[in-house]
């Protein structure tokens, strides 16, 4: 069996005297409130605030947290080998043991200069020889050098994937529109649903159509479906000439063969590595059409802001050190108080889709309840995200975080200059967003209700508890560079609490049962197959279904 030498023994962690000391703390604090907090410490929002890089702050002060807390998280995170494990991690060691491969997604953003090897090969001039082909062709797209089968330039794009193929690029392309070329249009399929696709390519030239298709081995179900359907629609619409297809296709695929059978020219075929996580592969190859939309410069500039934020995890000491400490935080809320949620809330709509990706990047990663010596883990592990950009969750979901049962912590994300200055707007954006975090910290209290004249029946109904958790990250603007800081913020936060959780996380075999069960009810529901033998309520929703399709 794999081993990882820098893994503490996961079974530890509970009976660990640091996991004890949090016990003990959290028993003599949980009930002391926010307002008693920051009435007691004249200093606390100076105290639990912290500036990472490029004037990224996060201001963890209206979390129940106080620095004693922080100090017994951070001897935890001690004592669980963290500094050993981000080490292990940037020097590419198979930290990723039970599919024996590096995690390595920092090297795609590190500079020409850099060293990382793997297996004793410098990875980081492959990295960057496939962004220079990246960069020719996205110029070649932009520019409209590159025709279609007809001679006509590109106009839309569309990006074919699934998960992480297809979750990074569409949250990028949205996250950065106001920073991509308007001559092209930029679409996205991934159900395997039919109406994805008939409704991306409803209103689309075919002879101004690019397809990218996202598939590492190019057999991925939905993805190749999608590919087909694609494949199909175009030749339809231009004449059955398959020698269209390689004008309007490239692939984002390590599989030359099945690449090259499809049609496409693998002289367009980008390829990425076995230690790129899909949910980690947004600044591969697979942001092939967010490097078209915002252009080589821009991507780059993202990847700065990613490799910045990396250079800030690996470096900064613990206590200063932004992944580290949201998710100590977030230990501290799921762990102790009990939270079985995180609410990431933007205020920006330009990450309208950021709370969606994060969805895969935190409980695709983290949903675990295997160890990663195979033991099955005591203790909570990943909450469930959820988010939407305020204000619009204000007048939609809010409710529940201020009056409801369950204890609901959020990040909060906000940005000072707004990219679309119009008015009043955004003074009353970040007067929401910050209004939000105080009414959830300090409440109001019955007898302020009624000092306001509220009628004794009535007060109950208008009084908050307060003392609902809350960080606040905060940056100068969203730019390319920004996002990218801002993804690898929560990347790196994901990887400490995996390790302080002690399980793996950059696998994800909880999603492989349905895949595989999928394969086999396909053509049960066909009608080619005998009849199936599945427990009674599966076989009578697929009789059912038959029955229905005249089958």
């Amino acid at each position: 069996m794999p081993t990882d030498t820098t893994a503490v023994a996961p079974q530890s962690l509970t009976a660990l005297p640091q996991w004890k000391a949090l016990e003990s703390h959290f028993e003599q604090s949980r009930s002391v409130h926010l307002r008693e907090m920051f009435k007691s410490d004249a200093k606390r929002a100076q105290t639990l605030s912290v500036e990472g890089p490029s004037g990224m702050f996060l201001d963890y002060s209206k979390q129940r947290v106080t620095a004693q807390t922080m100090q017994l998280l951070l001897a935890l995170a001690e004592a669980r080998g963290l500094r050993a494990r981000i080490d292990a991690m940037f020097r590419g060691e198979k930290i990723n043991v039970t599919e024996e491969r590096a995690v390595l997604h920092v090297a795609l953003r590190a500079p020409r200069d850099a060293h990382i090897l793997v297996d004793g090969v410098d990875v980081v001039p492959g990295v960057h020889e496939v962004l220079d082909r990246m960069g020719a062709f996205a110029d070649a797209i932009r520019s409209g050098a590159w025709k279609g089968h007809t001679g006509k330039r590109i106009r839309t794009v569309i990006n074919i994937g699934i998960g992480g193929s297809d979750l990074g690029p569409a949250m990028a392309y949205d996250a950065l529109c106001a920073y991509t070329t308007r001559e092209i249009s930029f679409r996205f399929v991934s159900n395997v649903d039919a109406t994805d696709f008939a409704e991306k390519t409803r209103d689309c030239d075919p002879a101004q159509t690019l397809f990218i298709v996202c598939s590492k081995t190019f057999t991925t179900l939905e993805t190749m479906t999608n590919a087909n359907t694609a494949r199909e629609w175009l030749l339809k619409g231009l004449g059955a000439d398959s020698a269209a297809v390689a004008k309007h296709f490239v692939a984002v695929s390590t599989n030359a063969k099945k690449v090259s059978a499809f049609g496409i020219d693998t002289a367009n075929m980008f390829g990425f590595w076995d230690w790129v996580g899909g949910r980690y592969s947004m600044d591969s190859a697979i942001g092939l059409s967010t490097m078209i939309a915002v252009g080589p410069t821009g991507f780059q500039e993202m990847l700065s802001g990613f490799h910045e934020m990396d250079e800030h995890f690996r470096i900064t000491p613990f206590a200063k050190n932004l992944p580290v400490i949201m998710a100590l935080v977030g230990i501290w809320n799921s762990n102790f108080f009990g939270s079985q949620t995180l609410a990431v809330l933007p205020y920006d709509q330009y990450l309208d889709r950021f709370s969606s990706y994060l969805q895969q990047l935190e409980m695709e990663s983290n949903g675990k309840h295997v160890a990663l010596d195979g033991s099955r883990v005591t203790w909570e592990t990943c909450p469930s995200v959820w988010g939407q950009p305020g204000t619009n969750g204000q007048h939609a979901f809010y409710q529940m975080i201020h009056q409801g049962t369950r204890l609901v912590p959020c990040d909060f994300i906000a940005f000072c200059e707004p990219l679309n200055p119009i008015g009043i707007h955004q003074d009353l954006l970040m007067a929401n967003v910050l209004a939000q975090a105080e009414a959830l910290a300090f409440g109001k209290t019955l007898q302020e209700v009624e000092a306001e004249g509220s009628p004794a029946w009535l007060a109950p109904h208008r009084q908050f508890d307060g003392n609902r958790p809350s960080t606040m990250i905060m940056a100068p603007r969203l730019t390319p560079a920004a996002l990218g800081r801002l993804i690898a913020l929560y990347e790196h936060k994901v990887f400490v609490q995996g390790t302080i959780w002690g399980i793996n996380s950059f696998d994800q075999w909880g999603v492989e049962l349905g895949k595989v069960l999928a394969q086999r009810i396909i053509p049960e529901l066909s009608g080619t197959a005998p009849t199936p033998a599945h427990d009674a309520s599966t076989q009578q929703l697929i009789a059912r279904y038959r029955t229905t399709r005249g089958r």
